[in-house]
């Protein structure tokens, strides 16, 4: 059982594309290419559609905006030849693309002893974070390889807290994709967006970016919520 049930920030869990590092143009780069076969031209707003959904349920949902059917031996090869065009693109991900903010608060959260989780849709998480020089920094990583279910069901982040050996109301997540929020809204604990406010509406918190994101402002936000 999770040990943390003070009312106290115990640990924050990062989703990766769009808070930690920005692939989202290298997954909509390698989306394009593929789109292209059932000749269909994506654009910029269903990128945004696919984001923090799974590689499997977005080449369905492209599928059905290019009005094809495809079987599902296709479906399994566009998403193989995506995978492969996107980790070409992260292979060239160095520590200098963390962006702004997330370095410092990351460090300041393991100054203060609070856990450090990433929970990602990505099956690329791993490799991704490894390139970006993260990968000793994450007392617990889940990706796409650890959930039967992807964002906006919970369980990334309730396999989170549990490994943390959390409390999930101990938890704050730092998302930037609606699915996301959901799922950290499903999961109880508290949510806060980076990006959009219309588009995050629903976060307890909603911030353009990370730069200002601090400790601090954790406690407060979680003193004004759930104290």
């Amino acid at each position: 059982m999770p040990s943390d049930t003070m009312p106290n920030i115990g640990g924050v869990i990062f989703d990766l594309d769009g808070v930690i590092v920005d692939t989202a143009q290298f997954h909509y780069t390698a989306w394009k290419t593929l789109a292209k076969q059932w000749n269909y031209e994506l654009k910029i707003n269903d990128n945004e559609q696919l984001k923090g959904v799974s590689r499997k349920d977005s080449v369905a949902k492209i599928a059905a905006w290019a009005g094809v059917q495809p079987t599902t031996a296709e479906l399994h090869d566009v998403a193989t030849r995506k995978n492969k065009l996107y980790l070409e693109l992260c292979a060239k991900l160095t520590p200098n693309d963390i962006l702004p903010g997330i370095a410092n608060l990351i460090e300041e959260l393991k100054e203060n002893h609070i856990k450090v989780a990433l929970g990602s849709a990505s099956k690329n998480a791993r490799f991704v974070i490894e390139k970006l020089g993260l990968e000793s920094t994450f007392d617990v990583i889940l990706d796409g390889n650890d959930v039967s279910h992807s964002k906006p069901n919970p369980e990334v982040f309730i396999k989170a807290a549990a490994q943390m050996k959390l409390s999930q109301q101990n938890c704050v997540v730092i998302e930037d994709a609606p699915a996301g929020i959901q799922a950290a809204i499903s999961a109880q604990m508290l949510a806060v967006g980076l990006g959009d406010v219309a588009e995050l509406h629903q976060a307890d918190l909603v911030l353009p970016n990370a730069i200002d994101l601090t400790l601090s402002k954790l406690k407060q936000l979680y003193q004004q919520i759930v104290i």
